[in-house]
């Protein structure tokens, strides 16, 4: 399912089948939160927010995506997308997801169990080594592939930060940079309409 920035593509959520993973506490970040201004056409456009609660052995993970793109001049609202998720880990397992959209007036509401599989609200490193994504939307399935293309210097809100830069590509479109930590310091895809919407981290 597409809208008209691509965006719902970009806020799904990738799972690996019948794989043992490597915990994702690596990606977490000392200050327990990440946020991120999404920028289309050099607008601010909404926020990507996430916050890391540790518990027990795991951690739970609030994902909240908020944007809204308005037409020129007029100031009037011609998209919006919000999302809100909860995802609850155990060392490396998922023990539940659950994630409530609203894309533009289209409604979504899913919820996952325990399981095996993992989560890539962006956030997680491991997203990299996965093949094989699930729409935290609507649960639909796409075939990916990952391409590491080397070292970069990503700019973000307290200077430049040293990256990785991997691509992904299939049914998921998206450009990653994590840090040596593991951890997410800047996102870019394509929108629909050819434009470039980046998440720059604060």
């Amino acid at each position: 399912m597409k809208n008209k920035l691509g965006i719902t593509a970009a806020l799904t959520g990738l799972f690996l089948a019948g794989a043992a993973l490597a915990a994702p506490m690596g990606s977490v970040p000392d200050s327990g939160h990440l946020t991120f201004d999404v920028i289309r056409k050099g607008k601010d456009i909404g926020d990507y927010s996430l916050r890391f609660s540790p518990k027990g052995d795991g951690v739970t993970v609030s994902v909240r995506t908020n944007i809204a793109v308005k037409v020129p001049v007029i100031g009037v609202s011609a998209y919006r997308f919000e999302q809100t998720s909860t995802e609850s880990w155990n060392g490396s397992k998922l023990q539940a997801l659950s994630s409530r959209t609203n894309d533009n007036g289209r409604a979504h509401d899913i919820h996952v169990g325990p399981s095996p599989l993992i989560p890539a609200s962006l956030w997680n490193a491991e997203i990299v080594k996965q093949r094989k994504v699930l729409n935290t939307i609507d649960s639909s399935t796409d075939t990916v592939s990952v391409r590491n293309l080397g070292g970069d210097s990503i700019a973000t809100g307290h200077g430049k930060v040293s990256a990785t830069h991997y691509a992904i590509s299939g049914g998921l479109n998206r450009e990653l940079w994590f840090d040596s930590k593991g951890q997410l310091v800047h996102v870019r895809f394509a929108a629909d309409d050819g434009s470039t919407v980046d998440y720059v981290l604060r």
